[in-house]
């Protein structure tokens, strides 16, 4: 070693550690998620068998909306809700097709990209469904406070907010499996922290709507439409509300929460994760469907105004129900109360 120059013998041990550094990075970008997550990583048990099954239930649900939504669709009954419905059905599947894949290949970071899109994209679609069924419960108490301007503007800003909500996850999420900065992480953290928020008042607003549409005094009669009473409509909607802000609320609290990977707690643990969302999910989808909500919230094509629910539609078209005989069909539950068929039987009075 005599022969050696001191220069190399002095960038020998900095090039050792340069190295040593290195095998140690991360190979990214993508890089794999750090810190424990919701749900934690899968593994092949106990995630594929539950995953499966989640499938299997949500295959049934889209089978069942879909049926319904096609059979009144021959009818001349349109009812997207149930449309919906199926989106989200199918949305739940591929969500559940890819937690698969992933606990087969855990290294693979753009499947795990793939799979917390779709995780957190499905479940918006209730909130919108939920929102549409509040604003026919308060057109129908409330018809002009309803059928206002400013009210209609109130929901279009709602439903702007959740697609932007749908875009801030999809991208944060993204750009997150991109970047090691912790200055941007922050920063995409917070935007994940104030969708879950928002969406998280979105599910709980029909609650406060509901009670708040019951507790004002009327100016004039009940405009009803679809199929059974109010009641009903106002149960099965604070019931799946109830759930669905259940369901957002623990998605919010457990992306405040941060925890290590090797000390999760109880809230990132698979039972939770699968219980507070798939199962809730597959609760108020079978929920609206076996309660055929396609008739009890259906409304008359082309409603615009105070009045159109109970009268066929706008200009009072007693004809344009016809084409609609669920919501004429009566039973223990359905049929309409003397205060439903007044202002019928007002204009048909006036045509006479």
């Amino acid at each position: 070693m005599s022969g050696t120059s001191p220069d190399l013998l002095e960038t020998l041990p900095q090039f050792l550690l340069v190295s040593s550094q290195h095998q140690h990075a991360p190979e990214g970008p993508p890089y794999l998620p750090h810190g424990a997550i919701l749900g934690q990583i899968p593994s092949p048990i106990p995630d594929i068998p539950i995953s499966s099954v989640l499938i299997a239930f949500f295959v049934l649900s889209a089978t069942l909306t879909v049926t319904i939504f096609q059979l009144n669709l021959r009818r001349g009954h349109k009812f997207v809700l149930s449309a919906l419905l199926f989106g989200l059905s199918m949305a739940r599947i591929m969500a559940n097709v890819l937690r698969i894949a992933w606990a087969v290949h855990n290294d693979n970071t753009r499947l795990v990209i793939a799979a917390s899109i779709f995780a957190n994209a499905g479940m918006l679609l209730l909130f919108v469904v939920n929102l549409i069924l509040l604003q026919r419960v308060v057109s129908a108490y409330h018809p002009q406070l309803g059928w206002s301007k400013a009210f209609g503007w109130v929901f279009r800003l709602l439903y702007s907010g959740i697609a932007s909500s749908l875009v801030m996850v999809v991208v944060s999420v993204v750009y997150s499996y991109y970047t090691l900065d912790p200055h941007i992480q922050s920063q995409l953290r917070c935007i994940r922290l104030v969708t879950a928020v928002y969406l998280a008042v979105l599910a709980f607003l029909p609650i406060p709507g509901v009670i708040v549409t019951l507790l004002l005094s009327r100016s004039s009669l009940i405009d009803y439409f679809g199929q059974g009473t109010m009641r009903t409509k106002v149960v099965l909607l604070l019931f799946t509300s109830v759930l669905l802000s259940l369901g957002a609320c623990f998605r919010a609290g457990g992306a405040f929460i941060q925890r290590p990977t090797e000390d999760p707690g109880w809230f990132n643990s698979k039972a939770a994760y699968y219980c507070f969302n798939y199962v809730i999910e597959l609760v108020v989808v079978f929920t609206y469907a076996l309660s055929r909500f396609d008739r009890r919230f259906h409304i008359p094509n082309g409603s615009k105004g105070p009045g159109d629910y109970s009268n066929g539609g706008p200009g009072g078209m007693l004809g344009q129900q016809s084409t609609d005989e669920e919501t004429h069909s009566k039973g223990d539950d359905d049929e309409p109360s003397t205060e439903q068929q007044t202002p019928i039987k007002n204009i048909t009075n006036e045509n006479a």
